[in-house]
């Protein structure tokens, strides 16, 4: 039985008015799951597929919480480096194009200077048949070091892909070992998280129809699906510091449980002084909503919605999903769409989100009265 017809009917409205193909909402209290359901289709194009719960979608820049910010964290756990430390330490290249004094503070929380995005992968792209490498890679990170600021460093938080990228370079380097093995061997094998992975190009091992269908890319001439969304990570081979990630609903919510078990002292991967650090706003640029990797509730207009509450922290992704944590509830919202299938162009997803979340954070306070 459905406890919460309200909330499905929301979902089925949802699809038949094609804000998004499919949808899958998953959301918890107290490491309690109250809901857990999917709607929809995993595809429409080339031909139409259910979506399940065991669906693997194309998480985006989800890819910036579970994977580069939650390396960093096991990387200062093991104090292979510090908040403070200057980028330029571990690429010294930035100290030859004015980027010297960018911290690894100032690229997670978003005031490196850097832009939000390039569009590098249109520089190494050579048609329907390119096959990115580690050369193409490479390649990427240059053009992020040659990149000019558009700000003076830490005066200003501009949301940026580019410097993420960074971080994966960083990571890398202190790691010894690429970012999509580290973050498997030290956070998604640890936490039994079996259907969380990056898929470095080509990957023809995997089926198609595991996955939700993104878009059908114009430059790739194809459905994309099973394959990174991403221009610029597809570029660098399927595996990049801002998005590369691919994930269930269930596994992200061992993650997203495993960071409130922390928080309580119950961890079993993260140090609890350490992810304190990462979950508070970071505060030193006036009016942005960002802690060290994750982002919180802003005031107006929050795909989180009106409810969650002070402390909360959360993070969206272009191709449709998100995850919102209410730390002091302990509350979980976890929802994930193929809203960019067939086409990028679908914007509706944008003021549905909020309208769900609120919809079910309603839903749980009327519990407490009930």
């Amino acid at each position: 039985m459905d406890s919460y017809p309200n909330i499905t009917d929301i979902l089925t409205r949802g699809r038949k008015s094609e804000t998004f193909p499919g949808i899958f909402l998953l959301f918890a209290r107290k490491g309690d799951i109250r809901y857990k359901k999917a709607v929809g289709s995993a595809s429409l194009i080339p031909c139409e597929s259910e979506l399940t719960e065991d669906t693997i979608f194309d998480i985006a820049s989800l890819t910036k919480v579970m994977a580069t910010t939650s390396a960093l964290m096991m990387l200062v756990k093991e104090k292979s480096i510090g908040l403070k430390e200057k980028a330029s330490c571990f690429i010294p290249s930035l100290e030859d194009h004015g980027k010297g004094e960018i911290t690894i503070r100032h690229l997670l929380c978003h005031s490196s200077g850097l832009p939000a995005w390039r569009p590098f992968y249109q520089k190494i792209n050579k048609g329907k048949d390119f096959i990115p490498d580690l050369k193409t890679k490479d390649m990427v990170y240059k053009l992020v070091h040659q990149e000019p600021l558009i700000y003076p460093v830490g005066e200003d938080s501009k949301y940026s892909d580019l410097g993420f990228i960074l971080l994966q370079e960083i990571i890398e380097t202190v790691a010894n070992m690429s970012l999509d093995r580290f973050c498997h061997e030290t956070i998604f094998k640890p936490l039994g998280m079996e259907k969380t992975f990056f898929v470095p190009l080509p990957d023809k091992s995997r089926k198609k129809e595991e996955f939700a269908a993104t878009e059908d890319c114009p430059w790739r001439k194809r459905v994309l699906r099973g394959e990174v969304h991403d221009d610029n990570a597809y570029a660098m081979g399927g595996v990049a510091g801002h998005a590369g990630l691919f994930a269930t609903g269930e596994d992200i919510y061992v993650f997203a449980k495993e960071v409130l078990d922390t928080l309580k002292g119950k961890g079993r991967l993260f140090l609890k002084e350490i992810l304190e650090e990462f979950v508070k706003r970071e505060g030193s640029v006036e009016g942005s909503t960002m802690a060290l990797g994750w982002d919180t509730p802003s005031r107006v207009f929050s795909t989180s919605g009106k409810y969650f509450s002070e402390g909360s922290i959360g993070h969206t992704g272009f191709t449709g999903v998100s995850l919102w944590i209410d730390i002091k509830r302990e509350i979980i919202i976890i929802l994930l769409s193929n809203r960019v299938h067939p086409s990028r162009e679908n914007e509706a997803f944008n003021r549905f989100r909020p309208y769900i979340h609120d919809t079910v954070m309603e839903e749980l306070l009327k519990e407490d009265h009930g």
